[in-house]
């Protein structure tokens, strides 16, 4: 089994700090997956905010695979939250060209600690019933969501960060506490938006304070003449909890890259990079440094 996915917010924007070819065209998209089919890659990851991927992926055709797409946050003052769920639901599955979905999940689960929590949570669980969704969940930025959201709601599917500088899933404890409750667990992240992946003489210059991180990975990367796709790839696909490694990419040569970097391990243990500081593994931080 091939336990990687493919993320689609090339499909639909501009997407990654190395990304230099903008939106992928519709045509390369299907090359794409066929490519991904042809490789065993069963399972599509995209969301209602990633711009055009799901017409995208509508479009092209995706009937071979498992799909995973994301609600956005609940708008301020939505009187109908369970209407306005399954309206979002309906209009994902139309774009999509499909009856039903293998995940739903929170892009915002934050959501479900307000007023209208509940009420979003048996929202979901209704389409789950209908069978228009096999698994709900939620995409994390950060373990630490976890602690409260747990304790009222259960999930299905939990996409999370995970990559050699941002290890809280493994250091918090919770990789393996959703494991024991039964929650299937996809990462992201694996490449930090290609910031591993990119040369150090590339690497902008705010990335500094990080340098001793950075050089330090680069350093291993040339003594043991080993690919920075191939080490940071390596890492997520090590742990057996993670049933799935959602990775992007922005033309077909990329897709092959990867999967074939998958294919020949390493034999050799990678570099401890563990970072906590937000600034740095949080991308989402990165346009204010």
């Amino acid at each position: 089994m091939n336990r990687l996915a493919l993320g689609t917010a090339q499909f639909g924007l501009t997407y990654g700090i190395a990304n230099n070819s903008g939106q992928i065209s519709r045509a390369e998209a299907k090359d794409i997956l066929q490519i991904a089919l042809a490789r065993g890659i069963d399972t599509l990851d995209t969301a209602i905010v990633y711009g055009e991927s799901e017409a995208c992926l509508g479009e092209v055709g995706v009937n071979d695979f498992k799909l995973i797409t994301k609600l956005p946050a609940i708008p301020k003052g939505c009187s109908d939250v369970g209407g306005w769920v399954k309206q979002q639901a309906d209009a994902s599955l139309y774009r999509l060209g499909v009856n039903n979905v293998y995940g739903l999940l929170l892009h915002h689960p934050e959501n479900l600690l307000g007023s209208n929590g509940h009420e979003l949570y048996r929202a979901l669980n209704v389409l789950k019933e209908k069978g228009l969704v096999n698994k709900i969940g939620i995409s994390i930025y950060s373990p630490s969501e976890l602690e409260l959201l747990t304790i009222g709601f259960s999930f299905d599917l939990v996409q999370a960060p995970f990559n050699l500088i941002d290890q809280r899933l493994l250091s918090s404890g919770w990789m393996q506490n959703l494991k024991d409750r039964g929650v299937e667990i996809h990462s992201r992240s694996a490449f930090l938006q290609g910031l591993l992946l990119m040369s150090h003489a590339d690497i902008p210059t705010k990335f500094l304070p990080w340098n001793g991180i950075l050089k330090k990975w680069h350093d291993w990367l040339d003594y043991n003449d080993i690919s920075a796709l191939q080490a940071s790839l390596a890492f997520p696909l090590s742990f057996p909890e993670i049933d799935r490694v959602v990775v992007g990419v922005d033309s077909q040569n990329q897709l092959l890259q990867i999967v074939n970097a998958e294919n020949n391990s390493i034999n050799t243990d990678v570099p401890n990079l563990a970072c906590e500081d937000e600034n740095l593994i949080n991308p989402a931080n990165w346009s204010s440094l």
